[in-house]
């Protein structure tokens, strides 16, 4: 499998991945991903250089985006000040669920984290979802605290405030990574 950056042209699969793993989570019992998220907000992260996406051949198995800024309203400036990425927008095709991609996806993010300084790999996570609270705890991070407030427009709870960080390290994810410019390496750390 490969990663490589996000083109224009992956927004309708990036949007496809949305809607099925927000099919599933609500099979499970899930308001997260409930609404559609914008088109025009994702094809801007995609021309950020900012969204990856994780092929098989010409399958596109998941994506990640890893961006060097937080979310408003999540951390303490005392924790911006400290080199750190943000992860978003895991999603694994429901075909290649249980595999372990999400976290070779991760692994791969804190690889690349590491590479370009960071101490720390951070995200935040849907606050009513434990399982996937669990799978982020299952994958190295720990719970540094759950922000409640804020997040709505109508000044309700947030809805995604459970935030973890683990150390950015190079770890093992097996990808060929085509995101590095000028080669194609892969991870056998």
């Amino acid at each position: 499998m490969i990663i490589e950056s996000g083109t224009p042209a992956d927004l309708g699969q990036l949007l496809a991945f949305r809607e099925e793993a927000a099919g599933w989570l609500s099979a499970l019992g899930s308001d997260q991903w409930s609404r559609p998220y914008p088109a025009d907000k994702l094809l801007a992260t995609i021309e950020a250089g900012t969204v990856f996406m994780l092929r098989d051949g010409a399958e596109i198995v998941g994506t990640i985006t890893l961006t060097p800024e937080a979310e408003d309203g999540l951390w303490t400036p005392s924790e911006l000040s400290e080199p750190a990425r943000y992860i978003n927008k895991l999603t694994v095709s429901r075909a290649y669920a249980g595999r372990d991609i999400g976290g070779r996806l991760l692994n791969w993010a804190g690889t690349r984290a590491a590479g370009q300084g960071a101490r720390w790999l951070r995200l935040d996570a849907w606050t009513t979802n434990a399982r996937l609270q669990q799978y982020y705890l299952d994958h190295g991070f720990s719970h540094v605290r759950t922000v409640r407030e804020g997040g709505a427009v109508n000044g309700g709870p947030r809805v995604s405030g459970w935030v973890a960080q683990r150390p950015a390290v190079a770890a093992e994810h097996g990808f060929e990574d085509a995101t590095i410019v000028g080669a194609v390496a892969s991870n056998d750390c």
